[in-house]
């Protein structure tokens, strides 16, 4: 055993220790996750605000405190940045309170807010939310208006109207939404999706560029030269196949801690996330067997690994979700071991999913595992008596 891991552990740090694997395995998985999640993700149409003007008043605390609790995402800065960040699109709408504003609103007449939408696609839609807050706010100070004009002071009127606030039973609306796909979307956060289907991608992606390495092992006499120590030909093929799992794991594991850490990403189940990603690197670990040990040129070798990759990458859901899919699309996909460890990763962070829930994609990731594993230490076997 001793001497199938020292094989294994050879062949993670070659991988390691090339340095052009370092953006392409570790930097860009992160920013292509961050990039679509900004884009793309859930919370990707909230409603953006900035607020400029003097802080800490009346009219900027009940407007702010309003907008938060619609749903709005509020940011505060000074007049000129604001208008910078509508001219740039950074913001959705800026909301401006001059000093006489704040100083009507504390004594109770109307204060005039200018208010101003960018040329963004998304700024009409959060200009109605602004309005409906603003609206909101207006409501409440007319109302404790009213209250101190019949002579009840100030402290005793609010206290009354949040009583009455707390008893009343306001008309409630529910949307029921009867399309599947957008109730199977609607738990994800922002950067989940990406990152699962990011994860797939470039976990197979370089396991199977990867094979270049056991070619160049084969090319340069590596493994002849393991041989020729007291290393049995069955102990080299499960030090490569580890080698290779060890590579794919790394990656996937480094993947699913970033995501999480930076960026919040909710893997559901950890020990059943962590069983997914383990079968799906042992399925891209016997692929990229299949690839070093058929292919003796590795600059060829990189470039299918690259074409399989991305096409079963595509096909597995792995660049738009399978959801969207044709009924043909739906079972080509199923060939793939992306789409079933996507439907794993999708059970357990949806629907918070058991071990019976995704029992099915398990055991077909096993099986392809197993298959690739046996025709990739067959055919490695075959390789090693093949001159290059």
């Amino acid at each position: 055993m001793s001497v199938i891991m020292a094989i294994a552990g050879v062949e993670v740090r070659r991988f390691l220790r090339d340095r052009s694997n370092i953006f392409f395995v570790f930097v860009f998985p992160l920013l292509l996750i961050l990039l679509l999640g900004s884009q793309f993700g859930a919370n990707s149409g909230q409603a953006r605000v900035s607020v400029a003007g003097k802080a800490a008043t009346e009219l900027e605390k009940s407007i702010t405190g309003q907008l938060q609790a619609d749903g709005v995402k509020v940011t505060h800065d000074s007049p000129a940045s604001v208008r910078e960040q509508l001219s740039r699109g950074r913001t959705d709408v800026g909301i401006f309170i001059s000093d006489g504003a704040a100083a009507a609103f504390e004594a109770g007449d109307p204060a005039d807010l200018e208010v101003v939408a960018s040329s963004h696609s998304g700024a009409q839609a959060a200009l109605q939310l602004v309005r409906a807050s603003v609206q909101t706010v207006s409501t409440q100070q007319r109302q404790l208006a009213v209250l101190q004009n019949a002579g009840i002071d100030a402290d005793t009127a609010a206290a009354a109207l949040r009583q009455a606030k707390e008893h009343l039973d306001l008309p409630q609306l529910e949307i029921v939404d009867t399309n599947d796909v957008s109730q199977d979307f609607r738990s994800l956060g922002q950067f989940d999706l990406g990152a699962a289907q990011q994860l797939l991608l470039f976990v197979f992606l370089s396991s199977l560029t990867g094979a270049a390495t056991l070619i160049q092992g084969r090319r340069l006499g590596v493994i002849a030269r393991v041989l020729a120590a007291p290393v049995s030909t069955g102990q080299a093929i499960a030090g490569q196949a580890l080698g290779r799992f060890g590579i794919a794991a790394v990656q996937g594991g480094y993947i699913v801690l970033g995501t999480a850490v930076l960026f919040g990403v909710d893997w559901g189940n950890p020990l059943l996330s962590g069983l997914v990603l383990m079968l799906f690197c042992a399925v891209a670990a016997a692929a990229a067997m299949v690839i070093g040990s058929v292919m003796d040129n590795d600059a060829a070798g990189s470039g299918v690994g690259v074409g399989l990759g991305l096409v079963l990458a595509g096909l597995g859901g792995s660049m738009v979700p399978p959801e969207f899919f044709s009924d043909g699309m739906q079972i080509a996909s199923r060939f793939t071991p992306h789409r079933w460890a996507y439907d794993a990763f999708a059970t357990i962070q949806r629907h918070d999913g058991s071990l019976l829930d995704i029992l099915p994609q398990l055991g077909m990731l096993t099986a392809m595992a197993g298959t690739l594993l046996v025709l990739g230490a067959f055919l490695l076997r075959r390789s090693l008596g093949r001159a290059l």
